[in-house]
């Protein structure tokens, strides 16, 4: 029993070795091959023989992350800390951390590792990225490739030169030219957002195209990339051109090709919401509805970690505008608190608050809390003063506008400032105070800036402010000056005696030596061609009454030029020329002077009115019968009868006949009839 029981333990210890290197030897192959997941079980089984076993408890860890089981592979570590120490597990350890987005722990890893092995100082580039500290990354990146031969060279170029394009967008830092070859479709799109923080747009623009032609025939060499998988990494390349034609105010064409990449539906989150904000960013006030849709876009799971801050927190802003813009007044308030409580120094969740009070009519509000902002932070006081003004200005008091503006330190002798403030008070009227900013801005450029073209610049708009408002006297200083710059300007020495003749005329008699004679300033003109040129035509003013001498040239202005043929009007069929037209033929008729206007009462004599049957004396005239006998009656005014022997051509046509009575005094006109009676027809 004893013998065969040691015999039968030596045989199952020999199993067990031979079973242990065969599951080694399946964890080696399956690890080559990349089949992870069968590896993993091989380690399981023989942790189950040896829990302790420090080879294979690394490769089980090792094998969790290549599955993407991160949060278990860091439950392996914490759970063995005995056996894996910092030294062996500090590379995996900090993977693990960076991919679940611990940043902060994972520096803290790799920063208590004994060894800086390359892999780890890898990590630490990437580490320190997304923490956005890019002096050190850069510096990283640095070593390695100096200090590295591998075939890792590219990615680390590539790497160097997004540190080198974040400094530049995010930091606004002049990019360091390192030397990078353009050969890939990577480092040509970093270059290219390098080029926009710089502000040089066709540029950028450029090499993005370069890096879509390297992206397409690096892909197109894949049988197996399809177009819309071509199309998908183009993507974010395409979304950074749509960005530059936004800043280059081509909206449309930026918004054509924003929505194309939304419709292509990317697995990147990160480039979703930027498409999506800068979408926001078009619409403004416009299209609510679809700027709603979009913002939900930048509410993804996952977004935080694939933005910068500065990303983070124009979406935030557009996230309150778009509350404001949609009359969601509390959560446009809640928004803006909570970024204000983010960044305390940031001055526009304060004007996002001040704004949304100004939409409600609360200005004083608005200006109590821009104040108080700007009692807190004083270098941020010129925003918010400048805003604080054109509030002022929106409620129509420009006074105290000045008054915020000119306290503006860092801004007072700014010449645009200057130009405001002069304006402002023009348009209050208030001269003196103009010529008092004036005079304070060019006292300063005096002191610490004398040779300076703004100096001369000011002097000159001051003497010119002066004499346009009849300041002659308070101008002549400005205008000795500026002659004494330039001795030969003729204009400025005309204007200085012009000022003088009021003030001392023998001064200005003594300057006037100083005029160039009449016949140096003669000009070699052709007079003949002068005189014989058409020159400026007259144009007469509407509404406005010409004066002879107008009269007098334009028509001298119209015998030159070709008189029109006027056609012949069309004359009335009973024309006759030997009779005077009337001349109040195109009066209305009731009011030329021989209008007596209906008489009232005079209705005896038409027929068709009285009692039925009964005779009226009109009656007679329609009798036949009596027509021959009855003797012919006088005409009446204003008609004429013609003789029996008379011809019909000199008859005298009724709109010529002039009426009887017309050379007396103009009638009245007809009086109104009487309230609430009946008119005729």
């Amino acid at each position: 029993m004893a013998a065969g029981a040691g015999s039968g333990g030596g045989g199952g210890g020999t199993a067990g070795a031979s079973s242990a290197a065969f599951l080694w030897s399946e964890v080696s192959r399956c690890g080559q091959n990349g089949d992870f997941g069968r590896a993993l079980k091989s380690v399981n089984k023989i942790l189950q023989v040896n829990k302790d076993d420090v080879t294979a408890l690394h490769c089980k860890v090792v094998c969790l992350i290549q599955n993407g089981s991160f949060k278990e592979a860091l439950s392996v570590i914490h759970t063995h800390t005995k056996v894996l120490t910092s030294d062996l597990i500090a590379f995996e350890k900090a993977y693990c951390e960076y991919r679940l987005n611990r940043i902060d722990n994972a520096l803290k890893t790799i920063q208590g590792a004994s060894q800086q092995t390359d892999k780890l100082k890898e990590l630490y580039g990437q580490v320190l990225y997304r923490l956005e500290r890019y002096d050190d990354c850069l510096a990283v990146y640095r070593d390695l490739i100096r200090n590295s031969q591998d075939d890792y060279e590219e990615e680390r170029k590539t790497n160097l030169s997004a540190v080198v394009a974040a400094q530049s967008a995010w930091e606004k830092v002049e990019p360091e030219d390192l030397g990078l070859q353009e050969a890939t479709y990577e480092l040509c799109y970093n270059a290219a957002c390098a080029l926009i923080g710089q502000g040089r747009l066709n540029d950028a623009m450029k090499s993005l195209q370069k890096a879509e032609d390297l992206c397409r025939q690096s892909l197109a060499e894949d049988s197996d990339v399809t177009e819309e998988d071509i199309e998908a990494e183009l993507a974010i390349i395409h979304g950074q051109m749509a960005f530059i034609l936004q800043l280059q105010g081509h909206t449309e064409e930026a918004l054509q090709l924003y929505n194309q990449i939304i419709k292509l539906k990317p697995t990147d989150v990160g480039l979703l919401a930027v498409i999506a904000n800068n979408i926001v960013t078009l619409n403004k006030d416009q299209n609510v509805f679809d700027s709603k849709k979009k913002v939900k876009l930048t509410n993804a799971e996952g977004v935080e970690h694939k933005l910068s801050k500065k990303q983070l927190q124009a979406i935030e802003f557009n996230k309150a505008l778009l509350a404001m813009y949609t009359n969601q007044a509390d959560q446009c308030r809640k928004l803006s608190s909570s970024l204000q409580s983010q960044s305390p120094e940031h001055f526009l969740p304060v004007l996002i608050q001040a704004a949304q009070l100004c939409r409600e009519k609360q200005h004083a509000k608005a200006i109590d809390l821009l104040q108080e902002f700007a009692d807190q932070h004083p270098e941020k006081a010129a925003e918010i003063k400048l805003t604080m003004a054109q509030l002022k200005l929106a409620q129509g008091n420009i006074t105290k506008a000045c008054v915020i503006m000119r306290s503006i330190e860092e801004l007072r002798q700014k010449p645009g400032m200057v130009s405001a403030l002069v304006t402002m008070y023009s348009h209050e009227e208030d001269i003196d105070s103009a010529i008092e900013v004036l005079t304070q801005t060019i006292e300063w450029y005096q002191e610490f800036q004398p040779k300076s073209s703004v100096h001369l610049l000011l002097i000159r708009e001051a003497a010119n402010f002066k004499l346009k408002h009849g300041r002659k006297k308070e101008a002549i200083s400005d205008l000795e000056e500026l002659w004494k710059q330039n001795p030969d300007d003729i204009h400025t020495l005309a204007q200085l005696i012009s000022a003088y003749s009021l003030v001392d005329p023998e001064k200005a008699k003594v300057l006037s030596r100083h005029l160039p004679s009449s016949d140096t300033m003669s000009l070699k003109v052709d007079v003949d061609a002068l005189e014989n040129s058409h020159g400026a035509t007259y144009v007469r003013k509407k509404g406005g009454k010409q004066t002879n001498e107008s009269q007098q040239e334009e028509q001298g202005q119209g015998d030159i030029k070709k008189k029109k043929k006027k056609k012949k009007g069309k004359l009335p069929k009973n024309y006759d020329p030997k009779v005077a037209p009337d001349p109040e033929r195109w009066l209305p008729m009731r009011e030329r002077s021989y209008y007596r206007g209906r008489k009232k009462g005079k209705k005896k004599d038409q027929i068709g009115k009285g009692t039925q049957g009964a005779m009226s004396a009109a009656s007679s005239e329609l009798d036949a019968s009596k027509t021959a006998s009855s003797p012919p009656t006088s005409p009446r005014p204003g008609t004429v009868t013609a003789a029996p022997s008379a011809s019909t051509s000199n008859m005298v046509p009724p709109r010529h006949q002039k009426p009887v009575g017309a050379a007396g005094a103009k009638k009245k006109q007809q009086q109104r009839k009487k309230k609430g009676g009946k008119g005729g027809w």
